[in-house]
């Protein structure tokens, strides 16, 4: 599938994984819509073929309104990326007391409700393109962890829902078959976004030195290549990518 052909929704697209891929696409001649919470919108520097649109995976009229958006604006609605998530820490059981249940469930409902959201909605849109070759009509494309396989210490919550977002690939694939739309799933290793920048460099060092080869943090714009790649590639369906550096991650 062409990617200069297609209209493109990007969740947590105005930084980390989510821009680089959003500019990534956008690069690559697709017109982009980058969704994410109104204070990162606010702070998302302008890109050419990206527009930045505010809506809360977790919301589903939000979501709607912006998939609309999406879907007339100009190029047909053939490709979805679900980057947007959270990972807070806590011990299910720790001196401070028990992992709060609302907690666990924020988690949950951003992460894995919240692309399941995303997908369902633009799925809608997409199935009613007209097909391409094949019978293809799109392909959504979203992000699990190393977590979901190997879940350190205090990451329950994220574990938990990184997991089902891997869980969801084959039966989201198969669901869709009949309308052309290929579902992948990319599992990141540690990636140097925004977030790890705020790690002391010590500890970086010592996170990036237990990934076997390249001992480095994964890149977003490697993430953003994949994704282009997994787009482009119209024979990859079903599946979990993990994009790690061969890392597995040890309990702490």
């Amino acid at each position: 599938m062409r990617i200069d052909e297609c209209a493109a929704v990007v969740t947590g697209g105005a930084s980390g994984l989510g821009r680089a891929t959003a500019l990534r696409l956008a690069e690559k001649g697709a017109r982009v819509f980058a969704l994410d919470l109104p204070a990162a919108v606010a702070g998302a520097a302008p890109a050419d073929g990206v527009t930045c649109l505010e809506a809360d995976v977790t919301d589903a009229d939000q979501v709607r309104a912006a998939v609309a958006r999406a879907a007339d604006g100009g190029a047909p609605l053939r490709i979805v990326v679900n980057c947007a998530g959270i990972a807070p820490s806590a011990r299910i059981l720790s001196r401070a007391g028990v992992h709060e249940p609302a907690v666990f469930r924020k988690v949950l409902d951003i992460n894995l409700t919240g692309t399941f959201t995303v997908m369902t909605l633009a799925a809608e849109a997409i199935a009613a393109t007209e097909p391409l070759a094949d019978g293809a009509r799109g392909v959504v494309v979203n992000t699990a962890s190393a977590a979901a396989f190997d879940g350190q210490i205090g990451q329950a919550a994220y574990a938990a829902s990184k997991g089902g977002v891997a869980a969801l690939t084959l039966p989201a694939a198969r669901d869709l078959a009949s309308s052309g739309i290929r579902v992948m799933t990319i599992a990141p290793g540690i990636i140097d976004t925004p977030m790890m920048a705020t790690v002391a460099e010590e500890y970086r060092a010592g996170l990036a030195a237990g990934v076997p080869f390249p001992r480095r943090f994964g890149r977003p714009e490697e993430y953003a290549e994949l994704v282009a790649g997994i787009v482009e590639h119209d024979y990859l369906n079903g599946e979990v990518i993990r994009m790690d550096g061969a890392i597995r991650m040890a309990p702490r």
